[in-house]
């Protein structure tokens, strides 16, 4: 049963979650800051609730912030779940920005909580499993090359590696671009028998026709205009190794005859050359076409396709791949926050429901640069969709300064905070936020909600609270 430490003053509060929540959690209570802490360093649960307002400054948020930096330095991978009051908004918000994973207003809806700490530990459970992952890959010497995927598609796929590695024949591997076909053929060659001799991979879909066949199987000195000495080919760089035919299915005709003697007989001649030169390598393809479709039109020849066809790996679409999704965003946020010293530790609710619902027709390598760009473009710990590149409008009052100057203010002159008390200001930042969530969601409450990062009967209560309601 999974550790659940609840941090909260109140004894009432304490006794109504144990309560609703014992039955799923191990529970662990604290009552202060000091207490929490030691629970922490005790059981390390995965997930914490905090009340912001604990002793000795109850009526603020300094001792519950404390705390949360204090837990999130311990562990940065703990999913913390601020509990607040709806006057707290702007602390929860705080809260947020310093790495909280979530928060929720009060009073508490035990069936709402149920699902926002459901989710937690389910995310909690992705990342565990992907640092799982990684360290797996490193102590295997990378043998899938940096390769993730909890899904049953990508089991299939890391099952056929481990069985055809070993195993000296040519295989075709399909997918969409983007899908990661050059490095299966990596880990294929990583772990098979061929691991010591040379990976070469060419494109054969990026070199025109009249160049392909000379930069595979090299030319002799005058073979054609320029060749001013004789210059081996892909193929013979590859003996004893792996040559790796990326886009096969853009080859040319003449050029699938030459491959396929190439296959049946293990010896090529240089362009302009007459010597039969052997050579022994293993030819991994992949194509992003139709390859059946490409067989029927007689574009791609069939005893060719029979040929590097002996087995094939077809490479499922990112959009079918379901919480891979998550599981490779957090892989390459991991690495990219480390390349550039940002401190970006994840994704906000909302943008996880962006990266689950596009279609990501660029696949792994469209989620890569993705990622990449949010952490480079992220202000806050906490990465959202704006972030990621997806057309969701940018909350004004999240807007650097140059920004903002581009941006229309609301008639209502809501940015203006002079002459206001604490009060009135958090209630005009509230009102602010929320009017931008709106807009920004198109008036789709579910969106919105996922925006502000509450829950959609918070999102109604605040709308009451501030006459926003239709």
């Amino acid at each position: 049963m999974e550790k659940l430490l609840i941090v909260d003053d109140s004894l009432e509060i304490r006794k109504q979650l144990k309560w609703g929540l014992g039955k799923d959690y191990r529970i662990l209570l604290a009552e202060s800051v000091d207490e929490a802490l030691n629970l922490f360093e005790e059981h390390a649960p995965k997930v914490v609730t905090l009340d912001l307002g604990l002793p000795p400054d109850v009526d603020g948020a300094s001792e519950g912030l404390r705390c949360l930096q204090s837990i999130l330095q311990k562990q940065p991978s703990c999913k913390v779940i601020v509990l607040s009051g709806n006057e707290d908004h702007a602390n929860a918000l705080a809260a947020v920005g310093l790495g909280a994973y979530d928060f929720y207003h009060k009073p508490i809806d035990l069936a709402e909580l149920k699902i926002i700490l459901s989710r937690a530990y389910h995310v909690s459970g992705l990342e565990e499993e992907n640092r799982r992952l990684q360290a797996s890959s490193s102590q295997d010497g990378g043998g899938y090359s940096g390769i993730f995927g909890n899904c049953s598609q990508m089991q299939q796929v890391f099952a056929t590696i481990k069985k055809v590695a070993s195993i000296d024949v040519p295989i075709l591997i399909l997918g969409e671009s983007g899908t990661g076909k050059e490095m299966v053929a990596q880990a294929i060659h990583n772990r098979g028998i061929r691991k010591d001799g040379s990976f070469i991979a060419i494109n054969c879909g990026a070199i025109p026709e009249n160049l392909l066949e000379s930069e595979l199987f090299g030319h002799e000195k005058g073979a054609f205009t320029g060749a001013q000495s004789r210059v081996q080919g892909k193929v013979e760089y590859a003996d004893s190794g792996t040559l790796f035919l990326d886009e096969i299915g853009e080859m040319a005709p003449l050029l699938q005859v030459k491959l396929l003697r190439f296959l049946q007989e293990k010896v090529i001649q240089r362009v302009g050359g007459r010597e039969d030169i052997s050579v022994d390598t293993r030819i991994i393809a992949a194509t992003n076409i139709d390859i059946m479709e490409s067989l029927k039109k007689g574009d791609f020849r069939e005893d060719l396709y029979y040929r590097i066809g002996v087995i094939t790996i077809e490479l499922p679409r990112l959009r079918d791949r379901g919480e891979d999704i998550q599981l490779l965003a957090n892989v390459f946020l991991r690495r990219f926050s480390q390349e550039f010293g940002k401190k970006v530790r994840g994704f906000s609710r909302a943008s996880l429901k962006w990266l689950s619902d596009y279609e990501w027709p660029g696949n792994v390598r469209e989620l890569e640069n993705k990622v990449k760009r949010a952490v480079v473009m992220a202000e806050m710990p906490i990465i959202e969709p704006w972030d990621l590149g997806f057309e969701v409008q940018k909350p004004a009052l999240l807007l650097s300064d140059d920004e903002a100057d581009t941006k229309e203010i609301p008639e209502s002159g809501a940015m203006s905070l002079e002459g206001l008390t604490l009060k009135e200001a958090r209630s005009r930042v509230e009102y602010d936020l929320l009017r931008y969530a709106l807009e920004a969601a198109q008036g789709n409450i579910q969106k919105a909600a996922e925006l502000l990062d509450v829950s959609r009967p918070t999102l109604y209560d605040l709308l009451k609270k501030h006459g926003l309601q239709n």
